[in-house]
């Protein structure tokens, strides 16, 4: 089938949800609840925390758990999952990076790499407790 075979539909808009696996639910939920302040929208104990980043989701769940899928026939989710170390880039504006390179430091977590792009933007990399990489970076990166 090629794709002028295939049934017409719109390209997906936005990204609604991401995902990161971590193996320490409980360091994660400091790391990202408490460290950077997300606001937790669920947590089941054992196998995710869900958190609100500005219009899309960042679902963390523990890999281990959701291997399998949900037993549950009105929650019918596949099994999912991930091991080795993701990525998640955070939009932020370049006196937030600032600001936030500042807080990185005083909480000592090491800043990994600090560097504009050849376009002019600015990202910062670091890492969450499982090793997954972090980034903020300005969104005029990708204009």
């Amino acid at each position: 089938m090629t794709k002028d075979n295939l049934p017409a539909a719109a390209a997906p808009s936005a990204v609604l949800e991401a995902a990161l696996y971590v193996d320490d639910l409980d360091a994660a939920r400091h790391f990202y609840g408490t460290l950077l302040g997300l606001e937790e929208i669920v947590h089941v104990e054992g196998r995710h925390i869900f958190y609100r980043v500005g219009g899309t989701v960042l679902l963390i769940f523990d890999p281990h758990a959701t291997v399998t899928g949900s037993d549950n026939p009105d929650l019918p989710v596949p099994g999912h999952g991930a091991y080795g170390h993701g990525h998640f880039c955070f939009a932020c504006e370049a006196a937030e990076i600032s600001a936030w390179h500042d807080r990185l430091n005083a909480l000592d977590i090491p800043i990994e790499a600090d560097f504009h792009w050849p376009g002019g933007a600015r990202s910062i990399y670091f890492r969450d407790p499982a090793g997954n990489s972090l980034e903020m970076a300005e969104p005029r990166l990708w204009d």
